[in-house]
């Protein structure tokens, strides 16, 4: 059995996964370890996890595989300088140096990072690379319960691809079609993602949330569409898509598009991060929403008219858009669905692994009827009962322990039931976005304002945000429309008639918080103001803890279905050891936290409990005075000089050199000033040299050959222009043994 680590890193979401003869056996994401959320460190903690928990050590490895190809990476960066010039020479000079030092020579700085991991033998140490929509077909169908299916990737950007439609048949993967970059579904949402004030690479999901709040009846809706699909983006029938690139700056700018542009098309001005939102902002957000639908829809009638199967497989950012994954199971083009829990970049390292091991190695693991490929996604650190004492005594907590997890069961239902709020920590952490119930804030969803409270006082963060139903597998359909399986909370379903409310005549026309305050239904606390919900079906098999507890709640109130979200407070990334959990718990408004069978009552928490958690966080983080020491850069300048004298012999070069080495020797004092001067010195000279240098690469080589090809060439690499076919490219690819040793 081979034992293969895949990587993901330096972009966002780094991630680490071991796969052990075919299967996936840990993984974790890196921002867990380091909360720095979407981190794009080296995954080094992540790493260290996965080798112990299979108690193996990098030597043992058989391969270490890294989830994309950076010099193609490269190869499409320099291209689109080259067909943009003089264009983006701001974005050039930013860039530029990041690549030559850190993602151009990625080979050598994963070399270097692993040390930090541990010792190993370099010359036995097979380092591997693979493409990056190849890592998220990957991670989806050797994940999936089909032994053959089409598999769809759609995200942002990896080398050139930005989507794929591929055939998975047992071991092998064909790539049938690509997109390439800049026309890219992923990027069209991120654009609108910026323009209504959210980050990039992670407000998307809030774009996603608000927009049930818009309007489809509202000529300003219909009019951000119609203009959309006229300016923006041209979808063709086989769901390919391409973009104007005179209204986007991401290829060569350092913002996503072209700000007044865009307000002259939308007549909408960019809504600036935290101020309020209007129901303008809602209706473009249900805009872009109502067009992403209609793409995915059609790409994925293109993957099922060319590959005919009736499975297909989803992966990539795009396809954590769970409303459109609920559109595309609505219209019954496939028998079944199945989609990449970790669908982002932190899945392409389970992805990588798992290629590697059928594709290089030639393991035959077959999915095994009924066996979820992802077991549940709890593939991260689980804490024992020491670790946690260990954590109480540092802290100073108080808690109850309870013999058996069925006491902790009835305990913790019966203050759900009350209203009460649990920080609910449980075995293995969740891999990829979402809790799942390990690492959960849990609540009853029959409680009306429960979704204020918990935005207000629990997560800090916007109000309209809405929240997921955890219910028992056997039941979801009881309360929602939803005819299959959603263990991954990746469906978004309408609740069921008899759970809703009648809505007031104006309620189109109130604002987005009158909005959330008008009673929906039953399960307010869930229910989203289009009556829709993204659910999560709870599994005895993979979550028995969890399962228990949901069971424990239906009997209590007669409905089994909490309110589940993921364990932190916005812009902190989800709790990891138990030690998170209690600084969660402490500077939040929760009631309980519950850990393994400890209890702790916010109430019994005494004021110096709080005191010793900040003490601990600030011992973490290594906060601690340091007293400055001189560099002594005063000898390399001295040496310097003497070795101009050499070579000019002008003798005050010697003379220079010469007391600068008396001022080393003797004043601390001195040195400090001369140390001080030349850092400054050499920073400018850092900052001002490679500008220069790039500058002139970009002004007087690329932008002059860029000039002449597009007077004597009638090539368009890029499609910058040609808008009337299809983006999609026909690649017939089977991925080879060979490629997986190369960077490119």
């Amino acid at each position: 059995m081979k034992k293969i680590l895949g990587i993901s890193a330096f972009y966002h979401d780094s991630a680490a996964a071991l796969s052990i003869g075919g299967k996936i056996v840990a993984a974790a994401q890196e921002e867990r370890f380091t909360r720095t959320k979407h981190t794009a460190d080296f995954p080094v903690n992540a790493i260290k996890y996965c080798l112990d928990y299979a108690g193996i050590s990098l030597d043992e490895l058989d391969a270490i595989v890294f989830y994309d190809k950076p010099i193609l990476k490269f190869e499409r960066l320099l291209e689109t300088y080259y067909a943009f010039a003089p264009r983006g020479i701001r974005s050039f000079l930013k860039s530029m140096p990041v690549w030559l030092d850190e993602k151009l020579f990625l080979k050598k700085n994963i070399y270097t990072a692993l040390k930090t991991v541990g010792p190993y033998n370099r010359k036995k140490l097979n380092l591997q690379f693979t493409e990056h929509h190849l890592s998220h077909a990957a991670s989806a169908f050797y994940t999936s319960p089909f032994n053959s299916s089409a598999i769809l990737t759609i995200d942002g950007v990896g080398e050139w691809c930005t989507a794929s439609i591929c055939m998975g048949d047992k071991q092998e993967i064909k790539m049938l079609k690509e997109m390439h970059f800049p026309h890219s579904v992923g990027l069209l949402y991120s654009a609108f993602t910026y323009y209504l004030g959210f980050k990039v690479n992670s407000g998307e999901y809030k774009l996603m949330g608000l927009a049930p709040f818009g309007n489809a009846n509202d000529e300003s809706t219909k009019r951000y569409e119609t203009l959309i699909k006229k300016h923006l983006v041209d979808i063709k029938p086989d769901g390919s898509i391409w973009l104007d690139q005179s209204y986007f700056n991401y290829c060569t700018g350092l913002k996503m598009l072209d700000e007044k542009k865009w307000e002259t098309l939308l007549g909408l001005p960019k809504r600036k991060p935290e101020s309020n939102i209007e129901q303008s902002h809602c209706n473009l957000a249900l805009a872009i929403q109502h067009v992403t639908e209609e793409i995915v829809l059609k790409m994925a009638a293109e993957a099922k008219r060319i590959s005919g199967s009736d499975y297909l497989c989803l992966a990539g950012g795009v396809a954590l858009n769970c409303v459109a994954n609920g559109k595309l199971l609505e219209s019954g083009l496939f028998k079944d669905i199945y989609i990449q829990p970790a669908a982002g970049d932190a899945g392409g390292a389970i992805g990588a692994a798992l290629a590697s091991s059928r594709m290089y190695f030639n393991e035959t693991t077959l999915p095994v009827p009924g066996e979820d490929g992802m077991q549940g996604a709890f593939l991260g650190p689980a804490y024992a009962d020491e670790e946690i004492e260990k954590m109480c005594r540092s802290t100073g907590a108080v808690f109850k322990k309870q013999d058996d997890y069925n006491t902790v069961a009835e305990f913790t239902s019966r203050q759900l039931a009350e209203g009460k709020i649990i920080g609910w920590f449980q075995g293995r952490m969740e891999f990829g976005p979402r809790a799942l119930g390990n690492r959960s804030i849990l609540a009853y969803a029959g409680i009306d304002d429960m979704q204020e409270k918990i935005n207000a006082k629990i997560k800090y963060r916007e109000g309209f945000r809405p929240f997921a139903p955890a219910v028992l597998s056997g039941d979801a359909s009881k309360y929602f429309d939803l005819a299959v399986d959603s263990p991954y909370m990746l469906f978004v379903a309408p609740i069921q008639e008899i759970y809703r409310k009648p809505l007031p005549d104006n309620y189109t026309t109130l604002s987005v918080r009158d909005k959330l305050r008008v009673p929906r239904s039953e399960f307010q606390a869930i229910t989203h103001v289009d009556f829709s919900a993204r659910v999560q079906s709870v599994h005895q098999e993979t979550n028995p803890q969890f399962y228990a507890l949901i069971e424990s709640v239906r009997n209590r109130t007669g409905h089994g279905i909490l309110v589940n979200t993921s364990f932190n407070v916005r812009g902190e990334s989800v709790v990891n050891t138990p030690l998170d959990a209690f600084r969660c718990f402490m500077h939040t408004e929760i009631d309980y936290l519950v850990i393994n069978n400890y209890i702790f009552d916010k109430a019994d928490q005494g004021g110096q409990s709080t005191i010793n958690v900040l003490n601990e966080i600030k011992n973490e983080a290594g906060i601690q005075a340091k007293t400055h020491k001189p560099e002594r850069s005063v000898f390399t300048i001295a040496i310097a000089l003497v070795v101009l004298y050499f070579i000019f012999q002008k003798e005050w070069f010697f003379n220079l050199g010469l007391v600068l080495a008396l001022i080393g020797i003797s004043s601390d004092y001195l040195n400090r000033i001369i140390d001080l001067v030349w850092m400054k010195f050499a920073k400018i000279l850092n900052f001002v040299m490679p500008k220069i240098i790039l500058s002139t690469l970009f002004y007087f080589i690329l932008f002059p050959i860029s000039v002449l090809s597009r007077l004597f060439s009638k090539k368009d690499p890029m499609m910058l222009q040609n808008k009337h076919t299809s983006t999609f490219r026909e690649n017939n690819k089977i991925f080879q043994k060979e490629s997986f040793g190369k960077m490119w």
